[in-house]
């Protein structure tokens, strides 16, 4: 009995430490002098993503509620439809397509899940209306 809980112990301790390892994987996210904290999600997609950082990239504004940028190479893709977007959302479109959305609104396209910004108040004043440079590196 002793030498089985001794051994579900030290299981679940091996467990924890590997999930705090490998599942929570913390993002900056710069934008000018602001700075937001993102939990990329853990699959195939975030894994590529976090290989390519740090990354600064120039993000184009789109339909006043997103700002996106094309990279050089493609991710692995696994999109599906979230039916709503939540402000903070950082998706890729297709398989080069970063997208961060600012905006909470429904949609009707399918993303693959990167990631989310912990904290996104303040995101669309930092975003601006226009273009924005955003630096992406992990904490």
């Amino acid at each position: 009995m002793k030498i089985t809980l001794a051994f579900l112990l030290s299981l679940t301790c091996i467990q924890l430490y590997a999930c705090s390892r490998n599942d929570t994987m913390k993002l900056k996210i710069t934008i000018g002098t602001q700075i937001f904290t993102a939990t990329l999600f853990n699959n195939a997609t975030a894994t590529a993503f976090k290989a390519r950082l740090p990354m600064t990239i120039k993000m184009n504004e789109l339909n006043g509620n997103e700002k996106y940028a094309d990279l050089s190479q493609d991710l692995p893709a696994n999109a599906a439809n979230p039916g709503t977007i939540q402000a903070g959302d950082l998706m890729l479109y297709g398989s080069k397509t970063i997208v961060l959305f600012y905006t909470t609104f429904p949609t009707v396209y399918s993303y693959t899940r990167l990631g989310r910004i912990d904290n996104p108040s303040g995101l669309p004043a930092a975003l601006g209306r226009g273009n924005a440079t955003v630096r992406f590196e992990l904490e």
